[in-house]
């Protein structure tokens, strides 16, 4: 007999499964990205020290966009950020979700800017 998990469970399930194999360095930090219903963040993490480098979120945008649109400036917010640090590689933390629609925009905003993962 198979547990029924909620949506939010399997997603925290996932995320620990992926952050096993996952670290980010000085050169190479880990860019984590959180969703919500309304909101995206991004989060540049160097795991070896415990700080977060950059970070940039919806929250500040007060046009009415829909959820695409805003994942595609918050990755040109971060995008900037990061390359403004001189970074050019990162590892991607898609955070447990899965790898379409918001997540995906954001991340090939990423790579458009030239950010290598």
């Amino acid at each position: 007999m198979r547990l029924k998990l909620s949506k939010k469970i399997r997603r925290k399930i996932r995320h620990k499964r992926i952050r096993k194999k996952i670290k980010g360095t000085k050169e190479r930090p880990r860019l984590f990205v959180y969703k919500t219903n309304l909101h995206i963040y991004a989060q540049l993490i160097d795991d070896t020290e415990g700080k977060t480098l950059a970070s940039a979120s919806s929250l500040g945008l007060k046009e009415k966009m829909s959820g695409m649109e805003k994942a595609k400036m918050v990755g040109e917010m971060i995008a900037d950020k990061i390359l403004g640090l001189g970074i050019k590689k990162i590892v991607f933390d898609r955070g447990g979700y899965k790898y379409t629609g918001r997540v995906k925009k954001l991340a090939e905003t990423l790579r458009e800017k030239g950010l290598e993962f």
